[in-house]
């Protein structure tokens, strides 16, 4: 599965409004000079983020965006469909045509890999990101030299 960019931009500024909560309301000029996403792209991402209610503008001098919710009761399978950037991994789309207008011999495979990995960023919460960089930051110090796989390694 690659994820496009309009889903790994959502998450990344979803993340950083999450790691800033409790600061006041955060600029989308902030999140784009701090996370090098253009202005006008968060613009479109937030306007989707904000129909489906995940984040909360503040009109006006000090305005700017704050999480709909608790960071704990938003999932990234959440923030991903807000953009509408799920990926589907059969090559029909789910419509069971994809062999001359029939499902094709793999199309229960894809399916269920589609279906595993929403389950999966269900169960992950913008708090479980939020943790878990805290996680991160104190044990970077003694992760220093560990080659990325060793890391993931020594973390489970």
């Amino acid at each position: 599965m690659r994820l496009s960019t309009k889903g790994r931009y959502a998450v990344t500024a979803m993340l950083d409004l999450a790691l800033h909560a409790g600061q006041g309301p955060i600029t989308l000029a902030d999140i784009s000079a701090k996370q090098g996403i253009s202005l006008s792209y968060l613009e479109q991402l937030f306007a989707a983020l904000r129909s489906k209610k995940l984040v909360r503008g503040v009109r006006g001098p000090g305005g700017g965006y704050y999480l709909g919710r608790p960071a704990s009761e938003i999932s990234i399978a959440n923030i991903i469909c807000a953009v509408d950037e799920w990926v589907e991994l059969t090559r029909c789309s789910g419509r069971q045509n994809c062999h001359d207008g029939r499902r094709c011999l793999t199309h229960h495979l894809w399916d269920q890999l589609s279906n595993e990995i929403f389950q999966f960023l269900d169960r992950i919460s913008l708090q479980d990101l939020v943790d878990q960089g805290g996680q991160l930051q104190s044990g970077l110090s003694e992760m220093e030299g560990v080659p990325p796989l060793q890391r993931h390694r020594h973390a489970a």
